[in-house]
């Protein structure tokens, strides 16, 4: 999977929602949907940038293409899982859509964690 060109989009899509929420949003949400908002484009911005680390990582030859597709996967998972259902909370009001936050964390936990053993092991 071209993860690196995965991330730019992604990462033009982080830009554009925290530009939404800027503009288009801040007299829609209040101050705590608002902030809810602003950790979807937090999250989904840091993690897209990861995203475009670990294409860049097998490109080099540093990490094995396999390895950076279940990681990437893994993130992507996480950004549609955390960001995703704190986008739609903040959009709709549906409070219950935070319960697939968790989730996505722990998708992006699995994702580090998954990164930082095979960087180890790599090394080794």
């Amino acid at each position: 999977m071209p993860w690196s060109a995965i991330a730019a989009f992604l990462l033009a899509l982080a830009v554009a929602l925290g530009a939404f929420g800027a503009h288009g949003l801040k007299n829609h949400l209040d101050a705590y949907l608002m902030s809810v908002w602003e950790k979807a484009v937090l999250y989904h911005f840091i993690h897209a940038l990861g995203m475009l680390c670990i294409g860049l990582t097998a490109r080099a030859g540093t990490l094995s293409s396999k390895v950076a597709g279940r990681v990437g996967a893994l993130l992507l998972a996480g950004i549609v899982l955390f960001s995703g259902s704190l986008y739609a909370l903040a959009l709709t009001r549906i409070y219950f859509l935070g319960a697939f936050t968790p989730l996505g964390g722990l998708a992006f936990i699995a994702a580090w964690l998954w990164l930082g053993f095979e960087m180890i092991r790599a090394r080794g």
